[in-house]
């Protein structure tokens, strides 16, 4: 089980900061990383002693996130990407730490978002130029890298859910 829990605490992660990464540089989420996210929950959490009960709960939290972040999409207040990133994280956050994990993101996300405005406020720098993805960054009509907060909410929330929890429990 310490094995499973070690490899829960490694993927997460890397996966969150891939998604942020990529959000970053192209604006796109790919499928493939929520997808990674929501699949190795939906694997390592029976494997690391989740209750059916627990899984339940966090499987009908992600469902209505993800209804309410489609609609969101559907408004054009997010992208796509970010809807499914944000539902798949909150598998790994479950119930518990639902409000946790939305304050630190909502938190991530403001400070994103007034860094990216003050990115685009100052001339681009030449050192900029050069790489489209800041170029585009740059533009006013980019909208926000939110992906990067989801990210950051996420890898912030983890150490207090569950998989620590239970991972401070089995080691000495």
């Amino acid at each position: 089980m310490i094995v499973m829990l070690a490899l829960a605490v490694l993927i997460f992660p890397l996966t969150m900061m891939a998604a942020a990464v990529s959000d970053l540089r192209s604006m796109m989420i790919s499928n493939r990383l929520s997808l990674a996210v929501a699949g190795s929950y939906l694997v390592l959490a029976p494997l690391a002693g989740f209750t059916w009960e627990t899984i339940g709960l966090s499987v009908a939290l992600a469902a209505l996130v993800l209804v309410m972040t489609f609609a969101m999409f559907a408004l054009g207040w997010i992208g796509g990407g970010d809807a499914k990133l944000v539902t798949a994280t909150m598998l790994w956050m479950g119930p518990q730490h639902a409000a946790q994990f939305a304050f630190a993101m909502a938190i991530a996300g403001g400070l994103l978002t007034l860094l990216i405005l003050l990115y685009r406020r100052l001339p681009l720098p030449i050192v900029a130029a050069d790489q489209n993805w800041l170029v585009r960054l740059h533009g006013v009509e980019t909208g926000i890298p939110y992906g990067v907060a989801i990210a950051a909410g996420g890898l912030l929330t983890l150490p207090q859910t569950h998989w620590f929890e239970i991972l401070s429990v089995l080691m000495p």
